[in-house]
């Protein structure tokens, strides 16, 4: 099972206040324990909102509004991508983090092509195994 771990923004990541070096090297152990257990998949930090854009899908149009945005505790400051056997081994790989000071965190499961039953056709299931293989190729 794959989960989106999510790094809730605050103030100080929507200000664009970077980590400090003993912060990144907690974090960078921390990521290497995940590495090892051959859980991590992917995992970064972002530039604050301030930097990004949302696009609004309506009908036809599309309206694109440049950040920052409001409601911080609403953003995402970083994310992991993780592949575990449940979500309580996922949450239990989260409570390792070495955050502090009123972080939260939100774990969210993938969905995967079984999640979809019958929707998800012999054809579909191809077309996305063969985009995956791609994207990986390209990586």
């Amino acid at each position: 099972m794959r989960f989106m771990v999510i790094v809730k923004a605050n103030e100080e990541s929507e200000a664009g206040v970077l980590p400090d070096q003993e912060i990144l090297t907690e974090m960078g152990k921390y990521n290497e324990e995940l590495t090892k257990a051959g859980v991590m998949l992917a995992g970064e930090g972002l530039h604050p909102s301030s930097k990004g854009a949302r696009v609004r899908f309506e009908g036809g149009r599309r309206t694109v509004t440049d950040g920052p945005f409001a409601e911080t505790k609403e953003l995402v400051a970083g994310f992991w991508l993780i592949e575990v056997k449940s979500k309580e081994e996922a949450i239990e790989w989260v409570k390792r983090a070495p955050f502090d000071g009123g972080t939260e965190i939100e774990i969210r499961q993938v969905f995967e092509a079984d999640d979809f039953g019958d929707v998800m056709t012999p054809e579909l299931r191809e077309q996305e195994e063969r985009l995956r293989a791609q994207a990986a190729q390209k990586r």
